[in-house]
């Protein structure tokens, strides 16, 4: 199962509405809406899981 990172469910991999590749990371999504929201703005989306304000462009993986 994977989690929808804008509106938080669980969303099963083979009957996600919507998918989206970012960062070479594959994103499952409840509903196409959850997808266009998350297109216009990952980062406001991926940030809130890291637990810190913080905008950190200097340590890549």
């Amino acid at each position: 199962m994977a989690k929808d990172p804008v509106c938080g469910m669980t969303v099963d991999e083979s009957k996600a509405a919507a998918t989206y590749e970012y960062k070479g990371v594959t994103y499952y999504f409840c509903a196409p809406g959850c997808k266009v929201a998350f297109e216009k703005d990952p980062e406001k989306y991926l940030g809130k899981e890291e637990g810190g304000m913080e905008h950190g462009h200097g340590h890549h993986h």
